[in-house]
């Protein structure tokens, strides 16, 4: 298949490795980087959709990409005042409180460890309100900030309504007026069924958590994740894309998330003082679900032990977000660069290095 965009002189390695993902792919995918406020690779290729091939507006699905649009709005929202990290999320949403959790600061919910990965009882999905209040009701299954694991589905219920509380506004109105539309950037969070998104397909023997060999906990891991990525129906659904699910649901191109990390990296959304709060470790260690290397910041993934942002000398400093199937988003701020990743084609974990392939063009390149 034939690789489309342009790189710029330096990066031709890169071209390279994108050239290798696309001849490999059944599906198509984009990658963008910026370096210093202007597109320095801008590469796509491969099929959006049966018959219809993916082009320079093609959008995608981010998944927990999402997460770190979500991070940014709510570092927004902290610069402004609005929101303190140290602060009891009680202080904001009263109902909070119940069940044990009056003293849960912000920061604990933002850096996955308050101990809520799963809504009891089972509810509908899509539904934020019902979601959020029955994550108020409830007990954590830890002793909140004693253990990390990565709250798949929640995290984004608990965003949803902790911004809720604070501005009177749902996040995806936040991420088009915050974000989206002051910057030019074709991202979305409540996507309307008329405007097209690449088509999701699942690699053959995809599956997730591939970290994770005790049984008991995948039955944990299965009531996260409510057999979303099992169903090409579900994850492909105008409704799923529609519902503002801020853990998983937004949609944009690759562009549009390279630039986004360039915005953050140069301080143009949020004060240097604000994001480095926010990009400093206040998580790390193995997930207590997944078995899984993590380290977070306020809702950002950061650089771990297993090489997600890139090789181990490329930036220490490196923060976004990944998505499940192979996503990737971020930057790495002292080399001034920011990428993003996206594709229509799920793959496993354990054997999908093709975000892992780019970025290592990347630190060769650059």
């Amino acid at each position: 298949m034939t690789v489309h965009g342009a790189v710029k002189p330096g990066y031709e390695g890169v071209r390279e490795a994108f050239g290798d993902i696309i001849e490999g792919t059944t599906g198509g995918a984009a990658f963008s980087v910026f370096r210093d406020g202007a597109p320095v690779v801008e590469l796509w290729g491969g099929s959006a959709a049966n018959g219809v091939p993916w082009t320079e507006d093609t959008r995608a699905v981010l998944f927990s990409g999402t997460k770190g649009v979500v991070a940014t709005v709510l570092a927004m929202l902290t610069a402004q005042g609005k929101l303190d990290p140290d602060e009891c999320v009680a202080r904001y949403w009263p109902e909070f409180a119940a069940a044990g959790k009056e003293e849960v600061p912000v920061s604990q919910v933002l850096s996955h460890t308050v101990g809520l990965p799963y809504v009891e009882p089972d509810l509908p999905m899509l539904d934020n309100a019902a979601n959020a209040n029955a994550l108020a009701a409830q007990r954590p299954l830890w002793t909140p900030g004693t253990k990390v694991a990565y709250h798949a589905l929640t995290y984004g219920y608990l965003a949803t309504e902790l911004a809720r509380r604070v501005t009177g506004e749902d996040l995806g109105t936040l991420v088009r007026d915050l974000v989206a539309e002051p910057h030019g950037l074709d991202l979305r969070l409540g996507t309307p069924p008329t405007v097209p998104v690449a088509t999701l397909r699942r690699a053959p023997g995809y599956r997730i958590s591939t970290f994770l060999q005790d049984e008991e906990r995948r039955r944990v891991v299965e009531r996260m994740y409510r057999g979303l990525l099992d169903s090409g129906d579900s994850m492909n659904s105008p409704e799923y894309r529609g519902a503002t699910l801020a853990a998983g649901g937004a949609v944009g191109t690759a562009t549009a998330m390279a630039r986004l990390y360039d915005l953050l990296r140069s301080g143009k959304l949020v004060p240097d003082g604000t994001l480095a709060q926010a990009t400093r470790t206040w998580s790390e260690g193995i997930d207590a679900i997944n078995d899984r290397p993590l380290r977070f910041g306020l809702g950002f993934e950061l650089a771990d032990p297993i090489g997600t942002y890139g090789p181990a000398d490329a930036d220490p400093a490196a923060f976004g977000h990944s998505g499940a199937g192979g996503g990737r988003h971020g930057a790495w701020p002292a080399r001034g660069l920011s990428f993003s990743f996206v594709t229509n084609e799920l793959q496993a974990e354990d054997v999908d290095h093709r975000a892992s392939s780019l970025l290592a063009a990347l630190h060769e390149a650059a």
